[in-house]
């Protein structure tokens, strides 16, 4: 009998901000993730600081060591979980510079786009606002789905951030099963197609 190994996803939050209610957010969902049989591999961003992706310093100093480890950290996952906050209607400059750097080779005989390509991602947000975040999440989608990730369909943005989501979990009974259902689908996914 042939035995599936778990999937590793690595889940992370497009904020800084120490309060940040993604960062909580991609809290719960790592949970859910493990309740459905995932290896998770939580990160915060503020321990990989990053310059500003900048061709002229890539091509003087290389990829800086942050970056190089982010790439192994996204090369090892078989999925991603992203938390994105919406930063006027698209996602943050932090994420975007991740994932700016992540994508560049960090040798001549790597692959184009190694630690992206193949991969599958969940998406979700959370927004004190009524609109939830759910704008950037179309511009988080458009951009992996661009550097080769699949995206999986359903993706979920928490309202009322501040009363909806704390450090005990996410108190809107429909957004919280909508999660744990987005974890269960990114489990199963990514099980299948490591099998």
């Amino acid at each position: 009998m042939t035995t599936t190994q778990s999937p590793t996803i690595l889940v992370l939050a497009g904020s800084l901000r120490k309060g940040s209610f993604n960062k909580l957010l991609a809290k719960h969902a790592a949970a859910m993730l493990e309740e459905a049989g995932g290896t998770v591999r939580h990160i915060d961003l503020n321990d990989y600081p990053l310059p500003f992706y900048n061709g002229d310093l890539e091509a003087s100093e290389g990829l800086p060591d942050s970056a190089r480890t982010l790439k192994q950290l996204f090369h090892e996952a078989d999925g991603f979980l992203i938390a994105s906050p919406e930063y006027n209607s698209s996602i943050t400059a932090v994420l975007k510079n991740t994932i700016d750097w992540v994508s560049r080779k960090g040798s001549a005989d790597e692959t184009a786009l190694r630690d992206f390509s193949g991969k599958i991602a969940a998406i979700i947000a959370a927004s004190p606002g009524a609109l939830s975040g759910i704008r950037g999440l179309y511009h988080l989608r458009e951009i992996l789905m661009n550097i080769n990730v699949t995206v999986l369909p359903a993706m979920r943005a928490v309202s009322a951030a501040n009363d909806n989501i704390n450090e005990h979990g996410i108190k809107d009974e429909a957004a919280r099963r909508a999660i744990e259902k987005i974890a269960q689908q990114l489990v199963k996914v990514t099980s299948a197609m490591k099998s």
